[in-house]
């Protein structure tokens, strides 16, 4: 039988780490350390984001992600070992690109649950 996007994204959650925004916002009101990318498109992006983070579009995270690119993303490519959240409009795209980084071998990834959309409602800070 052939899959639809539901049964994709059920598999993705069931492999993934989600995280509420207060965790979030508790991790950045404290300092932690958190890479936190954007796997949204440039235009979204730029009209708002999370403090701090880097654009990642999610149809370019393989290789970004990948040190042994040429263009690898500077910061992304030698997180491996450190937290990083990814984010996009609604938590769907950012389950995908989590499930994808664990499978490259990062160890401690995180989907913002509910993205943007849920973030922006809780009035949590945005950089616009």
């Amino acid at each position: 039988m052939a899959k639809t996007l539901a049964d994709f994204i059920r598999e993705a959650r069931a492999e993934i780490a989600e995280v509420d925004c207060d965790t979030v916002e508790g991790w950045l009101d404290a300092g932690e350390e958190v890479l936190i990318v954007d796997v949204r498109e440039a235009e979204d992006f730029h009209k708002a984001r999370l403090p701090g983070a880097h654009h990642v579009p999610r149809g370019h995270l393989e290789a970004l992600a990948d040190r042994a690119y040429g263009k690898a993303h500077p910061e992304l490519s030698r997180a491996q070992e450190r937290r990083v959240l990814l984010y996009c409009d609604s938590g769907t795209r950012s389950a995908f690109a989590a499930l994808t980084l664990l499978q490259m071998g990062f160890t401690q990834v995180y989907s913002l649950a509910g993205g943007m959309v849920v973030w922006e409602a809780e009035d949590k800070p945005i950089i616009s």
